[in-house]
């Protein structure tokens, strides 16, 4: 029988490929393909499902499978686990592979969106300039931390650590001025590199279409909109918008049992990084709200009173998800309701 579904276990040089027919029978097993060969065996195979985990290189070779013809699932690690241990085979390479295998083949699997080489290079702005802040950030600690040794204790604020460290500067002993004052100046540097990347993606805002139809809603920017376009292009990976919000960790986790639901917290799974912009963002409405009478204005205030301010801006942040969701899937077909748009 012809081989449907393929799970490969993805690695730095040696894969690891397991193969099914109809029947769910094992029809193709080859626990160790070099790198270089891992094209030709897929190319050797007749159009079928391939599945992956979604992990470093997987969107790459989800592109050169999809150019042979091939259906291509990427999965989330965590959701493999179960089909592994349930098979009670070990950790190893083929077992892996075989774990992916079966996982793709559940009705109710989700996958991971595979992305173009565009979104990926959009992407890769985003990464870059959030690893320019972090680093930005962990130099800002180490000047506070250096500083208190000398009996100099700043707050946590950037501008203030920046202004009073410059201060303090020519009262610190000679290898300290040093050592703080190349601190400073990489600061500024990072500051420089940082603005670079943030007119970059302004940039892309302006091209793209998408990206202007999701700025016309309140507390999404040019940061938070091609973020999202990069990330899951025309959202047509998802359902609708409530499996978006789900995907992205910002809906409550459920611990219900005996025909009682019992709701926990928010289950942060997905993209931290589109979670935490989307959560910006609703800080930012939130703020904005008290001036405003808005139908959304006055529900995200009534959601503060009753719930607090944390859930009011958890809230905010998982309908603006479903928003774009529809911005993005629905396109020109979407009306934007007035209350949703930014004035």
């Amino acid at each position: 029988m012809a081989i449907v579904c393929v799970g490969i276990d993805l690695a730095k040089n040696v894969f690891a490929l397991h193969g099914v027919d109809e029947a769910g029978k094992p029809a193709l097993v080859r626990p160790t393909v070099p790198r270089a060969k891992l094209l030709e065996a897929i190319a050797a195979l007749p159009p079928c499902l391939i599945a992956m985990e979604a992990c470093s290189g997987a969107h790459h070779w989800a592109r050169e499978f999809q150019a042979l013809g091939h259906t291509v699932k990427l999965i989330a690690p965590k959701f493999v686990i179960p089909y592994r241990l349930s098979g009670k085979r070990g950790k190893n390479d083929s077992a892996d592979a075989a774990a992916i295998c079966e996982a793709a083949q559940r009705p109710s699997m989700r996958f991971v969106p595979a992305k173009s080489l565009e979104q990926q290079g959009q992407l890769c702005l985003h990464r870059v300039r959030q690893g320019f802040i972090e680093q930005r950030t962990a130099l800002i600690n180490r000047i506070r931390g250096l500083l208190s040794e000398f009996g100099i204790v700043l707050p946590l604020k950037a501008a203030t650590v920046r202004r009073e460290a410059l201060l303090h500067l020519e009262d610190l002993p000679g290898w300290a001025n040093l050592a703080v004052g190349d601190c400073l100046s990489e600061v500024g540097r990072l500051d420089e590199r940082i603005g670079q990347y943030d007119r970059h993606l302004a940039h892309l805002a302006r091209e793209s279409e998408a990206a202007k139809r999701l700025m016309r809603l309140a507390g999404i920017g040019e940061t938070t909109a091609t973020a999202l376009t990069a990330a899951i292009g025309n959202g047509h990976d998802f359902q609708c918008g409530r499996q978006f919000a789900a995907w992205l960790g910002l809906t409550p986790g459920q611990y219900s049992s005996g025909g009682k639901t019992r709701l926990g917290r928010i289950t942060k799974a997905g993209d931290a990084y589109l979670r935490s912009l989307l959560v910006l963002g609703a800080r930012a409405v939130l703020a904005a709200a008290k001036n405003k009478t808005d139908p959304i204005s006055r529900w995200v205030r009534n959601v503060e009173e009753r719930r607090g301010y944390w859930k009011a801006v958890v809230a905010m942040a998982a309908k603006n998800a479903r928003l774009a969701w529809a911005v993005l899937a629905k396109g020109d077909a979407f009306k934007l309701p007035a209350a949703a748009a930014t004035s």
